[in-house]
């Protein structure tokens, strides 16, 4: 067994490119490999900006044998009446290439029929190997593939030349007019000649001995120790960035760190643009003291060690002060205008060319944000508060800042509220109103930024699904779903339990002139997706969560108390009896098909004791459950309920419901509506599995 060796030299592949590559480089291979039938152990992925690379463990020398029974003719067909073969058996022996005596006759279920075992033998997999990998190459995916010179290849960039060794064997083979071979190539600057690997084993060694750590996990480590150790140098520390720190990563292949300064005139900018323009144009680290207060002085990762670190530091000064020149001067202009001025702004700003602007947007979002405060709460101050920040909300997509920097929109508006003496709850609703940015992140602390926040996520779904843009398995371009998934966590966080349905309708109805008519159903079909998901990644049972949300998800924490309770009950002994027992009240129900609601019970058409007892019991039942619900008190009222069973279970013995007696059956059905109306309340029994 040999270990294989691949690695296709390129010119500088993006950072974000880099990762996904080598994994679909490496599954590929492993793929191809198993379906050769070619046994092999696990893979390891090595990559920089100018190199995949993938090694294969001991991997077979030759594919292994495939051995498969052939059927052939009837008997009667390959035999004669003396039993020699026949014209048809000795073709059928040429066919599968063995000898005609080593035919046997198999027994299937249409009668006797000619079969030989056909073994191929496994080719060397070093032939193989010479189809394979270019293949693979070329499949593997990119966001954004080239191609170059007159060649019908396309890569992510442009090949310069392909290591390919099994064992010490070269796999030879031409793609693009590069041939194959044992040769990588050093560091650009510092190693740029060729480097001969005799075998894959060196492949590592041989490139660290000219200046390429090859191992990204390897190269990560020292990239992250190098940054740490000379913030602790500068007297900092740096802001942790795993993102930053894996970016960083795959645009060198060997690190060398340098750490420069800029004018503390800059720090009057607020922290978080000088941290975003040194990291997005930049990319590097910014440094803060033990406080978290930012220091005028940064970490660049470097991509080529050099003799005088000190001259590339103050290279990378003359760049940097140039960009945060350029954040001082954008946010010095902004601070030259209101955050009433921009609310204007926003009739320029075009949310959806059928739902109208960010300004229409907004007065939307406070009308439906103030409807959701009179539900939450009846502190005038709240609402005034609710008010203000709806009103600001999307104000500073029209600054400069978040012009130059968009992922800053939400934040600049925190700050500049913050500047203009806002109350500091507006300013940080501001910017909690667009959390959770994405999924498991931190939800709205305020509650002003709570309510802003969910009517504003009400607001897109509501008018996304009023226009026809809902979202579908492979498309989602305004991230409903999301939005979705972050209306339901803020309400159970807060433990806000008014009416989704009523949300909805009032947020359908602030659309004038646009037809929303019939798409409250489908949105709230939508949430209970949402929630139905959520749940299910909580581990709550697929039955228990069908049989909840089938019945109502208009009060979110409810529904998970809910939940909570019935899987409680799952626990019961006797649930399976409970469930079977309401299933059948259910059932008859549905097939009845003429029940009416308000059919009044008629206590003197009783003929039968079991149904004054249900009855009896029922009643009593139905207050101590109210009380349970008004106190939020699930667990204890579906014990009640629960307790139903035994008085049921006697009446279905006792009685016949469907009775030819139109005045009987209309009454016990009603018996069992009331019944089946008061566990409906919890859930929807007939979806719980027995």
């Amino acid at each position: 067994m040999d270990n294989l060796l691949l690695e296709i030299g390129t010119e500088e592949i993006p950072a974000g490119y880099i990762e996904p590559a080598l994994k679909s480089l490496a599954s590929a291979l492993d793929q191809r490999l198993t379906e050769a039938r070619i046994d092999h152990g696990p893979s390891r992925v090595f990559g920089t900006p100018r190199r995949l690379a993938v090694q294969i463990d001991d991997v077979a020398p030759r594919q292994a044998p495939l051995t498969e029974e052939v059927v052939g003719p009837p008997e009667r067909v390959g035999f004669d009446a003396n039993g020699k073969p026949t014209t048809a058996a000795v073709k059928f022996a040429e066919k599968v290439g063995v000898p005609v005596n080593r035919i046997r006759i198999k027994e299937t279920g249409k009668g006797r029929y000619l079969c030989a075992i056909k073994t191929e033998r496994g080719g060397p997999t070093l032939n193989m190997l010479k189809t394979m990998l270019p293949a693979a190459i070329l499949a593997t995916p990119f966001p954004k593939s080239m191609r170059w010179a007159d060649l019908n290849i396309s890569f992510a960039r442009p090949i310069h030349w392909i290591l390919a060794l099994f064992g010490e064997k070269t796999v030879s083979f031409g793609l693009g007019g590069i041939r194959s071979g044992r040769h990588s190539c050093g560091h650009r600057f510092v190693s740029p000649g060729k480097i001969r690997i005799d075998h894959s084993d060196q492949y590592v060694e041989a490139l660290r001995s000219a200046c390429v750590l090859a191992d990204s996990s390897e190269r990560r480590t020292q990239v992250a120790d190098q940054v740490r150790r000379t913030a602790s140098a500068l007297g900092g520390k740096i802001i942790e960035d795993a993102e930053l720190v894996d970016i960083v990563n795959n645009l060198v292949e060997f690190p060398a760190v340098s750490a420069g300064k800029f004018e503390a005139k800059y720090l009057e900018v607020p922290d978080v643009v000088l941290i975003t323009a040194m990291r997005k144009h930049q990319k590097y680290f910014a440094v803060v003291d033990a406080d978290q207060r930012l220091l005028p002085c940064f970490i660049a990762v470097n991509n080529t060690p050099a003799r005088n670190m000190d001259l590339v530091a103050r290279g990378h000064e003359r760049v940097l002060r140039a960009r945060l020149e350029d954040a001082r001067f954008f946010f010095q202009s902004d601070l030259a205008d209101s955050m009433d001025q921009w609310k204007e702004k926003l009739n320029g700003v075009l949310f959806q060319a059928r739902l109208g602007t960010m300004y229409e947007k907004t007065k939307r979002v406070r009308q439906l944000a103030e409807h959701l405060c009179g539900r939450i709460s009846d502190d005038p101050r709240l609402k005034i508060q609710v008010g203000r920040a709806a009103d600001l909300c999307k104000a500073d997509l029209v600054c400069q800042v978040v012009g130059e920097f968009p992922e800053l929109q939400g934040i600049m508006g925190r700050v500049y509220a913050q500047k203009a003496g806002e109350d500091p709850l507006v300013a940080m609703a501001i910017e909690e109103h667009y959390r959770p940015t994405f999924s498991g992140g931190p939800l709205p602390e305020t509650l002003p930024g709570a309510i802003v926040a969910i009517a504003d996520k009400i607001d897109s779904i509501c008018g996304c699904f009023g226009v026809g843009l809902i979202p579908t398995g492979a498309s989602d371009p305004y991230a409903l779903r999301r939005q979705a998934i972050g209306v339901v966590q803020i309400m159970l966080d807060k433990g806000f339990s008014f009416s989704l349905t009523e949300a909805v309708q009032k947020s359908l109805d602030l659309f004038i002139g646009l037809e929303t008519g019939g798409c409250s159903e489908p949105i709230i079909e939508f949430f209970r997706s949402r929630i139905s998901h959520l749940l299910a990644e909580e581990g709550f049972s697929k039955d228990v969560i069908a049989a909840v949300a089938g019945v109502s998800v208009d009060h979110v924490p409810n529904v998970w108390k809910r939940v909570r309770a019935l899987e409680a009950l799952k626990a019961h002994p006797d649930f399976d009896s409970i469930a079977v027992a309401f299933k059948r009240v259910v059932n008859i129900i549905r097939k009845a098909g003429d029940v009416c609601k308000e059919d009044k019970i008629d206590e003197s058409l009783f003929e039968d004791a079991t149904e004054s007892a249900l009855y009896g019991i029922f009643q009593q039942v139905r207050s101590r459950v109210a009380d349970k619900l008004d106190h939020g008190l699930f667990d204890a009222a579906l014990e009640e309920i629960a307790s139903l069973r035994k008085p049921v279970d006697a009446f279905f013995d006792g009685v016949m419901v469907m009775s030819e007696n139109t005045a009987l059956r209309r009454n016990r059905l009603a018996l069992l509506e009331r019944i089946s109306c008061l566990f409906g309340m919890i859930a929807d029994f007939s979806k719980i599995s027995t």
